[in-house]
């Protein structure tokens, strides 16, 4: 089996790696722009082409969710006309495809945890740009998998849980807003569904929803952290509205999983039992 990689440096990408390393039998492709410019469709259609992977894994996006806002052109490139270069080529040489996409299609109004099937309205270019490449996606390859997940961490890249660790030691105390709720995902974690969504060889093609298991705010989130490394930096919880940003955060983004555990017999562990694991990886590294 050949299972071709993009965004390969990325947090998801470098979990990816993790993952490969313990099936030698399976020829693992990892590309990063460097190596495939995603956004160039006859250079996706040339590579996959020469390649005929049978899976290919878009673990690349445009995230940073501010500067989305001016960059568009860029976003749009990465988020969209990207995915629909690499649903095209699957399509054409029967490769199945797995992208990943984010809770941000929601507009974070909901009081329940979002289904796959409830209505999008993503109020940021991010999510803007990350529907449209679903709907993309879906209107060139048949045999797509698109998998939405939220609050992404890992040991590999920056994110928030390297971000508070170190302004933590370098702090008495932070501010941390508690009133948006969600679920972390370790990127491992979601490395390893994406793995078993290979393995399993079904056909459910379609959209999931991946994060960890249980709820918290930010300001939960960062207590924990500090909590599991013994970090001596006092939280406040804090109102949105108190730390302004240039784009609105969704207030509520939990993801109803039930879809990707009856279909995939996905096991999802806790959030906070995935952190812990992460956390032991970034002291021991």
């Amino acid at each position: 089996m050949k299972v071709l990689i993009t965004g390969a440096n990325g947090q998801l990408g470098n979990e990816m790696r993790v993952v490969a390393k313990q099936y030698t039998e399976v020829d693992f492709v990892f590309t990063d722009v460097e190596e495939l410019n995603i956004c160039n469709a006859d250079e996706v259609d040339s590579f996959v082409k020469n390649l005929r992977p049978d899976y290919i894994v878009n673990c690349a996006a445009y995230t940073a969710v501010d500067k989305a806002e001016t960059d568009i052109d860029l976003c749009r490139a990465i988020n969209c006309d990207a995915v629909k270069n690499l649903g095209i080529a699957a399509q054409k040489y029967q490769a199945k495809i797995i992208h990943v996409s984010t809770d941000y299609v929601f507009d974070g109004t909901s009081n329940i945890p979002y289904t796959e099937t409830m209505p999008t309205n993503p109020q940021t270019i991010y999510g803007k740009t990350k529907l449209e490449g679903e709907k993309a996606l879906l209107s060139v390859c048949n045999a797509s998998f698109i998998i939405r997940t939220s609050w992404l961490y890992s040991s590999f890249g920056n994110n928030f849980v390297k971000t508070m660790l170190r302004l933590g030691n370098e702090r008495d105390s932070l501010n941390v807003v508690f009133d948006q709720v969600g679920t972390p995902t370790y990127a491992a974690d979601l490395a390893n569904a994406i793995w078993e969504i290979i393995t399993s060889k079904k056909t459910d093609y379609g959209v999931y929803h991946f994060s960890n298991e249980g709820v918290c705010s930010w300001y939960d989130f960062t207590t924990a952290i500090f909590r599991l490394t013994n970090t001596n930096c006092q939280v406040f919880p804090i109102e949105s509205s108190e730390y302004p940003t240039k784009t609105p955060r969704p207030f509520y983004s939990v993801l109803n999983k039930h879809k990707i555990k009856s279909t995939f017999a996905v096991s999802i562990p806790h959030w906070e039992v995935s952190l812990q694991k992460c956390l032991q990886l970034l002291k021991d590294k």
